[in-house]
């Protein structure tokens, strides 16, 4: 294997040293360049306008016109699929941790499976079947994860053994192999002649197509598209649409209002052979090798493979823009581990001659999820970029997404983790794109186990506490960019240990977690909460409380000093936010949301609230540090540091009082601590934060106070059964599916965002319901644990997934949350969730493959709560609702 890639190796060195070679190499890429005159003018005027011609252009453009707009221009720089798209690799895979990801790849699958049908071209699809390969036990855990999501989908999928991949492949060497995931309907297309399918389809039903046109500049007048400058003219518009691919950064800051768009270029690269002497068979599954970092096609008799390599190289960070992507320099030194890879995996390839190296921009995004939705600055821009080398897998469905938003206000699927806002403009620095693509591209092969951090762009939001907290032994995770701590490290622990434990079993912070939560039920600790998304809206008369009152569910016109839980909803009754609410005042109110809200709130509320000069809100999230104080003691710490009655008389719950703090005053003190647990939330003004922090560890000593971080919340929130925006809650789920009626006041004097929804959901039923499970025959130690999105089981029949969970000390049993569906046993028809379907039910989470039974509740078990007892005494049926 050695000489065979020492021998390999000189021929291909020989093959980019020699003039020849190369000028033959170019020769076949500069036949398309030749200019072309334009044969038609554009048009004044079109009602959406897309900006790019490769795969995300053309199917966006096709969808549109699919769902009945017809007066659109599709404008390409270069020729139509001439872009990243031509030198994509065709392969179309399913297999994807992300729910929304697996739908939209699925969809693209059953497109393109007819579109040659549809649209007369050939678009070279072929169903091969893909095969991931695991060389670990921790991989092959993955893998099953996939695999029970897939197959709840209703996609073919099953885990198989090392023999059966050498039936399926008999190239494959599978000496290192403990197993493999099979996916039968993967396939194989070509990537160009799909984007032209789509492009003739789109064509047909009424859309312009003109090439070689560029956008240099979209024209915006009061936060609204109004129309796009060329290099051919001007069109005005209503819609533009963003599908530049890894231009799409420099296109977004072209416009009179910048629109961030954070993606970066890496160079991708990928090895084509000539046919083998016996040619490969054109129905042989693709093969996915994540821990070799490769993957493996056929390709007209030979193969075709490229990879994820551990040092990517990052180009165009300066902005340099090519107008079709000519073949980039090869560089047979980077890819020899690839290489080396490709031949470990397929070391009978000893007839092996190589024709070309591939080497073509790619695109990645800060999260590895691809970007789409509406600009929260500029209405009627959308985007559609950012694939993360998966572009082909998902044009079909992204495009399908992107067009239901523009024609309906929404997609038909909750697209929130793939949504631009999602991202802030500090996600859009060049230095931080380009240091965490070159961190991005390596994890597309790593392995994903839970709560992984990303490692580069880190310490760029942070508390004024961060050092503090840090020297005390604080272990970090990112949230929008913000530093929050997981849990504090005591004294003695082996740090290395433990910052190295990636795990799908019982992790090395378990007693740790288990032990800041012993302290929040007994004592009292702190919580940094400084992310959370705060904005101030305030009026000169009625404004604030009138417009508040319309896009909140719940009612707002309450006492000055009470706090009030309410979602933001949209027409569907979804929630778009959730939020508390205090009243500050007569005309002031103080909002407080998820750290990931602070882009997506902000947009949707001035949008929404009516141009007043008299009404205004303003982003205080910097203003003020957050600290949760959680415990039965926390009233003795703030009533002795305030000289102030803090008892349940003087200080319900849901109330909100400004207040002296040690010297500090004007820190806004809710009673409230998002865990069902007692205790205060300080807001501080950040001058002051490190006194207070001071003041409340001091005096706190003598009452056992300690540090905690959010892997405690987490399982003192889920064991009390509280739902979190963003894990349970999204815009597909209605305060009537989830158990909060109480937040909702549907006669509260005028009509809010979401009413009609929810008044049709209370007259006829849900479809869905928010529901609690223990695991009864899950041992913590030895078994699989529950993360989130492992499919729901009644009496043997799929329902739903879990959407979080946690460990429940109190419980001493894991808590598992999620939503349950009735579908028709015959039918498939989705029928009304009752409270008896739900009791009624014997149930199991599916935990990569293997099903845990689980007891279901509608309300957390409260009786727990005031006395423990060990796990093996505990009934649990016996439990009363609370």
């Amino acid at each position: 294997a050695a000489r065979m890639l020492l021998r390999l190796l000189s021929d291909v060195r020989w093959r980019a040293a020699n003039p020849k070679w190369r000028r033959m190499t170019c020769s076949r890429q500069s036949t398309s360049n030749t200019a072309e005159p334009h044969p038609v003018s554009l048009p004044a005027q079109a009602q959406v306008v897309i900006c790019g011609g490769g795969i995300m252009g053309t199917s966006v453009a096709y969808h549109l016109s699919k769902m009945g707009w017809k007066d659109i221009v599709l404008l390409e720089q270069g020729r139509l699929a001439a872009g990243t798209t031509r030198f994509c690799a065709g392969i179309v895979s399913t297999a994807r941790h992300a729910s929304i990801e697996l739908k939209m790849a699925d969809y693209s699958n059953k497109l393109y499976q007819q579109l040659e049908q549809e649209t007369g071209v050939k678009t070279g699809y072929m169903k091969t079947g893909s095969v991931s390969l695991a060389q670990t036990q921790d991989r092959l855990i993955s893998l099953k994860r996939i695999a029970s999501s897939l197959n709840v989908m209703g996609i073919p999928c099953e885990i198989i053994t090392p023999k059966q991949v050498a039936q399926l492949h008999p190239l494959i060497n599978i000496h290192d192999l403990v197993g493999a995931m099979y996916v039968p309907e993967d396939a194989l297309v070509s990537s160009a002649n799909v984007s032209l399918a789509l492009a003739t389809a789109a064509s047909r039903n009424g859309v312009q197509i003109h090439e070689r046109t560029s956008v240099s500049h979209v024209s915006v007048q009061k936060g609204r598209v109004t129309g796009v400058e060329t290099d051919r003219g001007q069109i005005q518009c209503q819609y533009f649409v963003n599908c530049a691919g890894q231009w799409a950064y420099e296109l977004g800051h072209s416009g009179e209002e910048p629109v961030n768009i954070p993606l970066h270029a890496c160079e991708h690269f990928y090895l084509l052979t000539h046919p083998l002497k016996e040619p490969l068979a054109s129905n042989l599954p693709t093969i996915v090798d994540p821990d070799g970092r490769i993957y493996i096609r056929n390709w007209q008799g030979g193969i075709l493979s490229g990879g994820f390599e551990k040092n990517p190289k990052p180009l165009f960070t300066e902005g340099r823009n090519q107008l079709e992507i000519q073949n980039l320099q090869e560089d047979w030194d980077h890819f020899e581990p690839l290489l080396s890879a490709l031949l470990r995996r397929m070391p009978d390839l000893e007839t092996l001659q190589i024709m070309q190296l591939v080497n073509c921009p790619e695109s990645f995004t800060p999260d590895m999820r691809c970007i789409m939705g509406e600009s929260p600055t500029v209405r009627g821009y959308f985007v559609l970029a950012g694939m993360n080398s998966a572009g082909i897998s998902y044009g079909g469905g992204a495009g399908k997404y992107l067009a239901e938003w523009m024609v309906n206000g929404y997609p038909s699927e909750n697209v929130w983790p793939l949504d631009l806002k999602r991202f802030g403009t500090l996600q859009s620095s060049r230095t931080f794109l380009r240091h965490r693509v070159m961190e991005v591209m390596p994890l597309m092969c790593d392995l994903k186990v839970p709560r992984w951090d990303f490692q580069t762009g880190r310490q760029l939001r942070t508390s004024p506490l961060y050092d503090r907290l840090d020297a005390q032994g604080a272990r970090w995770m990112e949230k929008h960019g913000f530093e929050r701590v997981k849990y504090f490290v005591p004294p003695g622990k082996d740090l290395l240990d433990l910052d190295q434990s990636k795990t799908f079993y019982k992790p090395d912070w378990f007693d740790i977690v288990g032990s800041e939560v012993k302290c929040c039920k007994e004592a009292v600790c702190v919580i940094d909460m400084s992310s959370f998304t705060k904005f101030e809206i305030s009026s000169t008369g009625d404004q604030a409380l009138e417009s508040l009152q319309y896009l909140f569910s719940n009612d707002l016109d309450v006492p000055v000093g009470h706090v009030v839980h309410t979602g933001m909803l949209n027409e569907k009754g979804g929630y778009e936010n959730d939020c508390s609410i205090a009243r500050l005042s007569k005309r002031s109110f103080f909002m407080i949301s998820p750290t990931d809200q602070q882009v997506h709130c902000w947009a949707w509320l001035k949008n929404r609230l009516p141009e007043d000069s008299n009404l205004t809100m303003e982003d205080v999230t910097w203003k003020y540090t957050a600290l949760n104080l959680i415990g039965p003691r926390a009233v003795n710490v703030l009533s002795e540091l305030s000289y102030a009655p803090i008892t349940p008389e003087h200080f319900p719950s849901l109330f909100c009082k400004e207040m002296s703090v040690g010297y500090a005053n004007g820190i806004r003190v809710m009673s409230i601590t998002h865990t069902g647990e007692p205790g205060f939330m300080l807001y501080i003004p950040i001058e002051y934060a490190l006194h207070v922090y001071n003041e409340v560890m001091n005096m706190g000593q003598k009452y056992g106070i300690r540090n905690a971080g959010y892997y405690a919340l987490r399982s003192l929130r889920i064991e009390k059964f509280f739902a979190f925006w963003g894990q349970d809650l999204d815009a597909f789920t209605t305060p009537m599916e989830c158990g909060r009626e109480f937040q909702v006041k549907l006669e509260k004097g005028m009509q809010f965002v979401g009413q009609e929804a929810l008044l049709e959901q209370k007259q006829n039923g849900v479809y869905k319901r928010f529901t609690m499970f223990i695991l009864e025959d899950h041992d913590t130690d030895t078994d699989l644990w529950p993360w989130w999105g492992e499919p729901i089981f009644r009496n043997g029949r799929y329902v739903g997934k879990t959407t979080s969970s946690a460990y429940s000390y109190t419980l001493e049993r894991h808590v598992c949350l999620g939503f349950v569906q009735h579908f028709d046993e015959q039918t498939g028809e989705e029928l009304v969730v009752t409270t008896d379907f739900i009791n009624q039910g014997e149930y199991e989470i599916n935990i990569a493959g293997q099903r845990f039974q689980a007891k279901a509740k509608l309300y957390p078990f409260s009786s727990l709560f005031a006395h423990r007892r060990r796990k093996d005494e505990v009934e649990l049926s016996g439990y009363q609702r609370e």
